[in-house]
C-alpha cells in the first residue's frame, strides 16, 4: 500500500466512522477506485485505523470520561452485548464482510430507514441521558450493524432516539460506545486474523514467542504507514464528529438517509456492470 492510498482511506475512513453512512461501504468503493488489493494487510489497515478514530472522540470528550463511575458503568452495560453477539456470531460476520451484495443493500435500506427517523421520534425528548436499561438497549440496537453497511453509529444513535433521549445525546453517547466496541473489534482482527494468533493458546496465555514472531512480519514500512492512517484518521474525525453533532441538531437524519441510498445504488449498479469489488 502507497502513502497516497493511505491517506485517502484513513480521510474516508475518518470522515464516516462516524456518520450513519457506513465506513464499510465508503472503503469498498474507495479501494475499487483505488485498485488497492485486497490483501490480508490492507484489511487490516482498514480496520486498525479506527484507533485513530477512537482517540478522537477520547481528545474532544476527554472531561466526560472524568465525570462519574456511573458513566463508565452504562458503557459497560452497553458494550456486553456486542461481546457476546459478536464472539458468537464471529465465523458469520466474517462471511458477511465478504458480500458487497450485503453492504448494499444494507446501504440503501438503512437509508430509506433514516429518511422517516426524524418523523418517528419528532416528540420532545424525555432524556438526555441513558438510564442503565436504555444503555443496554442502545448496545442490543448496535449490534444490528454486524450486518456489513448498516453502520453502527446510525444503529446505535436510532437505538438511544427509540427510548426518548435526544439526538445530541444519543449521537455522542454512540461516541462513547464506539470506543470500546471499535477497541475490541480492532483488536481482535489485528491479532486473529492478520497477526494469525489463537485467542485462548496465544493472547490468552501470552504465548511471547509466537506473538513476537508474529509482529516481525510487519515491515518498517507497514507500520509506517499505519501510523499515518491513524494519524489522518484522528485529525479528520475530529473534524467529522463537530460537524455531525451540529448538523445533527439542527437538520436531522434525512439528509444521510438519501446519501446512503446513493451510495448504496452505485455500489449494485458497479456489480451488475462487474467491477470486481472486494471487501
Amino acid at each position: 500500500m502507497s502513502w497516497w492510498h493511505a491517506i485517502i482511506l484513513a480521510i474516508v475512513e475518518g470522515l464516516t466512522e462516524f456518520l450513519p453512512v457506513s465506513s464499510t461501504g465508503h472503503m469498498i468503493i474507495t479501494s475499487s477506485l483505488m485498485g488497492i488489493s485486497a490483501s490480508e494487510y490492507t484489511k487490516m489497515f482498514t480496520i486498525n485505523i479506527q484507533f485513530g478514530a477512537i482517540l478522537s472522540v477520547v481528545v474532544l470528550y476527554w472531561k466526560r470520561f472524568f465525570q462519574s463511575v456511573d458513566f463508565y458503568k452504562k458503557l459497560l452495560i452497553a458494550f456486553i452485548p456486542a461481546i457476546i453477539i459478536g464472539f458468537a456470531l464471529n465465523d458469520v460476520i466474517d462471511e458477511l464482510l465478504e458480500s458487497v451484495t450485503t453492504v448494499a443493500i444494507s446501504l440503501v435500506l438503512g437509508g430509506i430507514v433514516l429518511l422517516f427517523i426524524d418523523k418517528w421520534f419528532n416528540n420532545d425528548p424525555t432524556h438526555t441521558t441513558p438510564s442503565n436499561r436504555q444503555a443496554f438497549v442502545i448496545g442490543l440496537a448496535q449490534c444490528i450493524a454486524m450486518v456489513p453497511g448498516v453502520s453502527r453509529s446510525a444503529a446505535s444513535i436510532i437505538g438511544g432516539l427509540a427510548q426518548g433521549i435526544s439526538r445530541k445525546a444519543a449521537a455522542e453517547f454512540s461516541f462513547f460506545l464506539a470506543i470500546p466496541t471499535m477497541l475490541a473489534a480492532a483488536s481482535y482482527k489485528f491479532l486473529t486474523d492478520f497477526l494469525h494468533l489463537d485467542l485462548k493458546d496465544d493472547i490468552l496465555k501470552m504465548n511471547l514467542p509466537k506473538i513476537q514472531a508474529s509482529l516481525d512480519l510487519l515491515s518498517a514500512h507497514d507500520l509506517q504507514v499505519l501510523l499515518l492512517g491513524n494519524v489522518v484518521a484522528f485529525v479528520v474525525a475530529m473534524l467529522a464528529i463537530k460537524f455531525f453533532i451540529t448538523f445533527l441538531t439542527k437538520n436531522g437524519f434525512k439528509i444521510f438517509g438519501y446519501y446512503r441510498i446513493i451510495v448504496g445504488v452505485l455500489l449494485l449498479v458497479l456489480l451488475l456492470m462487474g467491477v470486481d469489488l472486494k471487501v
